[in-house]
């Protein structure tokens, strides 16, 4: 049942009939992976937090940038260097204390999108990347998940929803990846700032519509929008079986490859300190052999020698950021690979130079 606060929150829901007390259980029940805390992201996350979804997973490796906030309205000047996903996870929680949220520090890559997507009911795709959106259209099919994606450039948008009730794919409408040079980004070529609020809203409408099982879902439709003009367009594509069957067993790997390559992911000694000053400091793994932690170690940092990670692993968090140590930063990035490939951890950070770069800031 609803609390006597959650049917005062939620009472415009419950006057709709489409919705109700019914429905607004079911979003309560739900949980989504919002992977991309950015442009897209940030509307997602305040939208579906405000309808009353009950868990929302984020899952961003970045940091907020000056340059973020002319559109990712979750961040404010204050949140410089924070990582995204721990700073949106903050602030849905001011928004709706109601509803949980679970972080994920990292990128979506190959070592870790089966553990992340399946954990959730839908995922909502906010990344600005190819590679990623085929990985999580990949998963996705693997898993039997429905992808909400959304995708930005300049003054035009785009909507659709993948791999719903047996509808089409992300490669049913995309065979193939384009080139490198054929698909730049809002860094490269600038982005309308309010245009991801515009696509990030209307991937949140899709969401709830695809959670409560109701309107005429954007499966085998591409919604297309532009800014300029305000016109608004709607092709409508098939499902392709050769496509659709594809998933991440059967894809190319060359179409994700730098997601596989690319998937440690670094903290700095700067952004360590700061993080290890705040309320909620990160998990410490130290990866050396007992003699190097006796002889010095970050302060409360616990011992997980590389060779022991297979007995050891289970004592390492999943529901919050660790970062991993060593000397150098070359055993650690080994450790998070192994942690990420054959245990599914999906929160790790890997210290960028190890703890002689921690000694050298000391010295300086």
């Amino acid at each position: 049942m609803l609390s006597t606060e959650e049917r005062q929150r939620y009472r415009r829901h419950l006057q709709l009939p489409e919705i109700g007390e019914a429905g607004q259980l079911t979003l309560k029940k739900s949980r989504v992976l919002v992977v991309g805390a950015g442009g897209l992201g940030c509307p997602v996350l305040q939208y579906l937090a405000a309808a009353g979804v009950g868990t929302l997973g984020i899952v961003d490796a970045d940091t907020v940038d000056i340059s973020n906030l002319q559109r990712q309205i979750l961040y404010g000047p204050a949140d410089l260097g924070r990582p995204k996903a721990e700073t949106a996870a903050q602030a849905v929680h001011r928004l709706n204390p109601l509803v949980k949220t679970e972080v994920h520090g990292c990128r979506a890559t190959l070592g870790n999108v089966r553990e992340l997507v399946g954990r959730y009911d839908v995922v909502v795709d906010g990344s600005d990347n190819f590679p990623t959106r085929y990985l999580l259209n990949d998963a996705c099919v693997s898993l039997g998940k429905p992808l909400i994606s959304g995708a930005i450039y300049k003054f035009e948008g785009q909507v659709s929803v993948f791999n719903y009730q047996g509808g089409p794919t992300y490669r049913c409408l995309f065979p193939q990846s384009p080139a490198a040079a054929e698909a730049p980004n809002c860094e490269a070529t600038g982005v309308l700032g309010v245009l991801p609020g515009l696509i990030g809203t209307a991937q949140a409408t899709e969401t709830l519509k695809v959670l409560l099982g109701m309107g005429e879902v954007l499966s085998g439709r591409l919604w297309l929008f532009d800014a300029l003009t305000f016109q608004t367009r709607i092709l409508k594509f098939a499902r392709r079986p050769e496509q659709a069957a594809i998933n991440l067993d059967t894809a190319n790997p060359d179409d994700y490859a730098d997601l596989c390559t690319a998937g440690v992911n670094q903290i700095s000694v700067a952004e360590l300190r700061r993080q290890l000053e705040s309320a909620h400091p990160p998990f410490l793994l130290d990866v050396r052999e007992p003699e190097e932690y006796l002889a010095g170690h970050l302060p409360g940092a616990t011992l997980l020698p590389l060779g022991s990670l297979h007995k050891g692993a289970g004592s390492v968090p999943r529901q919050h950021p660790v970062v991993v140590y060593c000397r150098s930063g070359r055993r650690s990035e080994q450790a998070i690979t192994r942690l990420q490939t054959e245990f599914g951890f999906a929160n790790l950070l890997n210290l960028n130079g190890g703890i002689l770069a921690w000694q050298e800031e000391e010295v300086y």
